[in-house]
């Protein structure tokens, strides 16, 4: 096959997996919706399962958040998130309703828009739009923004669906052309369409002022990634006719091009990814043709279709969704039951579980709470608040072993936080061995934690520690990678709350 028409299949396949992501779709279903023979199907799911794109499972494909990298590169490419979303963001505090970041998408045929930035209030009648997801431009109010150039503000009364409404201004570029809309959105519940807009306007108004003020100044120095090594030739030689080069070198350059915004010249993405200027110009002139790539000058920008391609679907994902694969691949690995967990007040609340299958086994379900100090998550969770907030906690006995006193507890929350684990021997019933590590948000903040269960006379604490931690760590640094695609910059302590994320 050629390079381009690699891609072409490569790219065929991922459109189909994104366009229902709850379909449950096999490699024969693939084959009947692309047209493609099984051979070349199954060698492109191999090459995205290797990239970490999809999961096989049985006789089913998964998308993974891994996945979300390739829409990241448009947002960070573009530009426009990044700046506008600190500003979006307070926009929705202070008026109390939800904010979108919409713009243009460019495919042919009809005109839509395509949201970029998402930003909500938390009630149990909350707008559902994710990021990436697509709306006929003439039916809501940030589609009505852009559409006419001398629009100051626009709104949509029930357009999209019955009870929502909406009211839009769009942001202007220094050249004054409409690059981005921002929408006020809300439910007839709480506002008529005329009266959210007398309490949005005059505050978006001034919010957008305020963006298009920053989209106003000097760009900085645009990030460029470093030089590197194809590693699609390594995993070629080690994979063999399974894996298809092209495709992945493809896609590596599709990511290249969000290393900067304002996009990059066929130099840059040769740098960066390593490939040949040719290899790299023609996988550019295919992801040109199918749409997700502009020429600009001489640099190359991502397109906002770019977000078609899982984004939406992925960003959309529970938390416990996000975890619960990783959960299986650790207890497959230590053959041992494991958790995930956030702290409740003085107590751990488990969001995600994966028993292991034995006679005997330790009965804990989804919403289970335990007292935060006798817990191995317990500990790791309280090791990363002030040491004050523990004086508030007085232990109880609840077997033989455990701690009872303040200063006992506090010790060993300062051990887990110096170690970067806990292991709690017994303290929360007799023959119960577990050991923890944290899960960390974006900015290296300690939001849930991980842990694996056994009866004490499966292993020894010092078998925990040896056979035991390395593959706790691994799953908790996939995890995180995985957390942060899924929840973007807002994962940054967005754990705040149990049951909220246990949904």
């Amino acid at each position: 096959m050629e390079p381009a028409g690699t891609l072409d299949r490569g790219l065929a396949v991922l459109r189909v997996l994104a366009g229902d992501p709850r379909r449950r779709l096999g490699p024969t279903d693939l084959v009947r919706a692309t047209g493609l023979a099984r051979s070349t199907v199954d060698r492109v799911l191999a090459t995205f399962a290797h990239l970490g794109y999809l999961r096989l499972e049985g006789r089913e494909v998964h998308l993974t958040p891994r996945l979300m990298e390739l829409g990241e590169a448009y947002l960070a490419c573009g530009g426009l998130r990044d700046v506008l979303s600190p500003l979006a963001e307070r926009l929705a505090e202070d008026l109390d309703e939800s904010v979108s970041l919409a713009v243009k998408d460019g495919a042919p045929g009809p005109e839509h828009v395509r949201f970029i930035g998402q930003f909500t209030r938390r009630r149990t009648m909350s707008v559902a739009f994710r990021v990436g997801d697509l709306l006929p431009a003439g039916r809501c109010a940030a589609g009505l923004a852009l559409l006419d150039p001398a629009a100051s503000w626009a709104e949509d009364d029930q357009l999209v669906e019955p009870g929502l409404v909406a009211v839009a201004v769009p942001v202007r570029d220094p050249d004054g052309t409409p690059v981005c809309a921002v929408s006020v959105v809300s439910h007839t519940s709480r506002h008529t369409v005329a009266g959210l807009r007398e309490h949005a306007l005059p505050r978006l108004l001034k919010t957008v002022a305020e963006m298009e003020a920053r989209l106003a100044r000097p760009a900085t120095e645009p990030r460029r990634g470093i030089a590197a090594e194809d590693t699609s030739r390594a995993a070629k030689k080690e994979l063999g006719a399974g894996y298809l080069q092209s495709l992945a070198r493809g896609l590596a350059m599709l990511v290249a091009l969000g290393t900067a915004p304002g996009g990059s010249t066929l130099a840059d993405a040769a740098r960066v990814t390593g490939q040949p200027r040719a290899t790299v110009r023609r996988a550019i002139q295919t992801l040109e043709r199918l749409g997700y790539v502009a020429a600009d000058g001489s640099r190359f920008v991502l397109l906002p279709k770019v977000l078609e391609l899982g984004y939406a679907h992925l960003s959309g994902r529970a938390f416990r969704a996000v975890v619960q694969p990783h959960l299986a691949d650790l207890v497959a690995r230590v053959h041992e039951s494991a958790s995930v967990a956030v702290l409740s007040g003085d107590d751990i609340v488990y969001l995600a579980r994966v028993p292991t299958q034995r006679i005997m086994s330790v009965d804990i379900t989804v919403g289970t709470r335990f007292p935060a100090y006798a817990t191995s998550m317990g500990r790791v969770l309280l090791a990363s608040l002030p040491e004050e907030r523990l004086d508030a906690i007085t232990p109880k006995p609840l077997s033989r072993h455990t701690i009872t006193t303040t200063a006992e507890l506090k010790a060993a929350v300062r051990q887990a936080a110096a170690d970067g684990y806990a292991l709690v021997d017994q303290e929360l019933e007799e023959g119960v061995r577990s050991l923890a590590v944290p899960i960390r948000d974006r900015a290296g903040r300690v939001v849930a934690a991980v842990n694996v269960a056994t009866h004490a006379s499966r292993a020894t604490p010092d078998d925990l520690v040896r056979d035991v931690l390395p593959a706790l760590q691994d799953a908790a640094a996939r995890m995180e990678v995985d957390l942060a695609y899924v929840h973007g910059p807002a994962w940054n302590g967005a754990l705040p709350e149990a049951a909220r994320l246990s949904r």
